[in-house]
């Protein structure tokens, strides 16, 4: 099945642009074609943890499953660490949660380790064999962009690369934004049907009629660059829509009049708007489920308490609405009859497609 599916997607990749094709159910539901891509595409990926500024302090950490790996994001004098939350003793993890601390102690035999995953002591630990220098918790590979912490599971992976990214939300200033809620919630749905659903407008006016159809109805909507890591859409405002702020000094009218969505392949999938900027995490736990964890953030002090609520709690909506149509979909998924079929014009859908060539080109390199 992973083969013959892997085959559809270069076929359907390959795909003229004026005739673009969904793939069939079973992309979404076989168990198969996960675990390939487990070992392939979402291991060799640099996947976003979340927000640089959650991590203020020395000390400060959190911590995240990422497919067989439970992880500790923490930050020390040096800067954020991404390491394994795994003791090196027996494998207990040594931190859960999200906190302060400036040494984590397995619970299981008390071995305790610094923030930046050194060995600090290990109680009764006498025989010949024990060296602490070699027992310092594991480190993965990091990169803080744009204000994000992203990580990989690979010990080579590949290069790290949003430059074409970079240039389309640079006016924003993503990295000058400031971290004020996260969520983290569980949907039963595909993790590749998540970044394809927050990658297209076509759905806004029928699955957000209230909370998103009068300011980014889906008629406004328009394609926007693409790049070897990334894809992204406009979802443009009426004329006579409310602004949304005025965000950083460099930005255009045109762009504090859209919101700019891109996904930043494998697993991320972000909103930013002059000042707010929200982006989903997406941790595939099997073939039909996922955690999300999402993060808000502001630009400058320009909306008070109060606005904020507002958007976050429009945010849970909005959340909410994708959820609940994604989980339907999901069980629909399973019939013989769902085998896939065209895909909207560029302005609607051409971000699905972006994202088919991607997946069929890593299908293509990664073994």
């Amino acid at each position: 099945m992973t083969q013959y599916l892997r085959q559809t997607l270069a076929s359907i990749a390959a795909s003229p642009l004026d005739a673009p094709q969904s793939m069939p159910g079973a992309f979404y539901t076989d168990q198969s074609l996960f675990d390939w891509e487990c070992a392939t595409v979402l291991q060799n990926g640099w996947h976003c943890l979340g927000r640089a500024d959650e991590l203020p302090n020395v000390g400060d950490f959190f911590t995240q499953q990422l497919l067989n790996e439970p992880l500790l994001i923490t930050r020390t004098q040096d800067g954020i660490h991404v390491l394994s939350n795994a003791c090196r003793h027996r494998g207990m993890p040594v931190a859960k949660g999200a906190g302060n601390a400036n040494r984590h102690v397995c619970p299981y035999h008390a071995w305790a380790y610094a923030p930046d995953g050194k060995l600090l002591s290990a109680p009764r630990m006498r025989n010949a064999g024990f060296d602490p220098k070699t027992c310092a918790l594991p480190a993965f590979a990091t990169q803080i962009h744009n204000g994000f912490i992203y990580a990989s599971l690979s010990d080579t992976p590949a290069p790290f690369d949003l430059a074409e990214l970079d240039a389309l939300i640079a006016p924003y200033e993503p990295e000058n934004f400031r971290h004020v809620h996260t969520a983290s919630e569980v949907w039963n749905c595909n993790w590749k049907a998540l970044v394809e659903n927050f990658m297209e407008g076509y759905h806004l006016s029928v699955v957000h009629p209230e909370t998103l159809h009068h300011y980014t109805p889906t008629g406004l909507s328009r394609k926007g660059p693409s790049g070897r890591n990334f894809t992204s859409y406009f979802a443009n405002y009426p004329d006579n829509a409310a602004g949304r702020g005025m965000g950083a000094s460099g930005l255009s009218e045109t762009e504090r009049k859209r919101s700019t969505l891109f996904a930043a392949y494998p697993t991320q999938v972000v909103s930013i708007a002059a000042t707010t900027l929200v982006s989903l995490s997406i941790f595939p736990l099997s073939a039909e489920q996922i955690e999300v964890r999402w993060t808000l953030s502001t630009f400058g002090t320009e909306l008070d308490d109060g606005i904020l609520a507002n958007r976050i709690a429009v945010w849970n909506d909005v959340n909410r609405e994708d959820r609940e149509k994604l989980e339907i979909m999901q069980r629909a998924l399973h019939s013989r009859h769902a085998v896939g079929g065209p895909l909207a014009g560029a302005d609607y859908e051409g971000t699905v497609h972006d994202f088919q060539m991607w997946l069929a080109d890593q299908s293509e390199h990664l073994h």
